[in-house]
């Protein structure tokens, strides 16, 4: 048998060995970005209109977690999208709204903090205790009651993610490398229908 032909075949099986390493691999990893549970999701009727009603389920990577004890802030963003079907045209304009929990470790008190959206600042001894406004976020209006159709039914969508958006450079850098950093849920369908009048 020709040596060159043996060599040749030895490289592409070494080749084919670890791109199906990658290929195993890489699932994983990804599956890592998306470790995210909502466990509950649902609307309710107020006088003010609609708010959300959600909770999420994930523990904190140990980058993540070490992150924030040494001062660096974490962004942790709530999307909810609402938009009615019709059959005859497209899907009614969408309805978007956010919620951003900022939960951070000041260095001098020694207290985690938490805002949401920028105010509502608290101190935390804990940083479980701060990470609970992220778990189960503050019920807010994500639709006035006259944005909506009374008695229309329409499509909800909610999901938990980190900002790397909001993150420092140097690590926005380091969080698009390595998948402890893409926290995210995927998008959690569920159908609403409004309040009659």
């Amino acid at each position: 048998m020709d040596r060159r032909f043996f060599t040749f075949s030895r490289a592409t099986f070494f080749a084919c060995l670890l791109a199906l390493i990658a290929l195993l691999v890489i699932p994983s990893r990804s599956a890592r970005a998306t470790d995210v549970e909502v466990l509950t999701a649902k609307l309710e009727s107020s006088e003010e209109g609609y708010r959300i009603v959600a909770a999420f389920s994930f523990e904190l990577g140990h980058e993540l977690e070490d992150a924030i004890t040494r001062g660096i802030p974490m962004y942790f963003t709530t999307d909810v999208e609402l938009s009615r079907p019709r059959w005859y045209w497209f899907d009614e304009k969408t309805i978007r709204s956010s919620q951003t929990v900022r939960v951070a470790y000041n260095l001098w008190t020694r207290q985690y903090t938490a805002s949401i959206n920028g105010s509502l600042q608290q101190n935390f001894a804990k940083l479980e205790d701060a990470m609970a406004l992220v778990l189960r976020p503050r019920r807010w209006i994500v639709a006035d009651k006259s944005a909506l159709s009374p008695g229309a039914t329409y499509n909800a969508s909610i999901r938990l993610k980190l900002d790397i958006d909001q993150l420092p450079k140097p690590f926005l850098i380091t969080s698009l490398n390595n998948s402890d950093w893409r926290l995210s849920s995927d998008w959690k369908h569920f159908i609403f229908r409004a309040e009659d009048k």
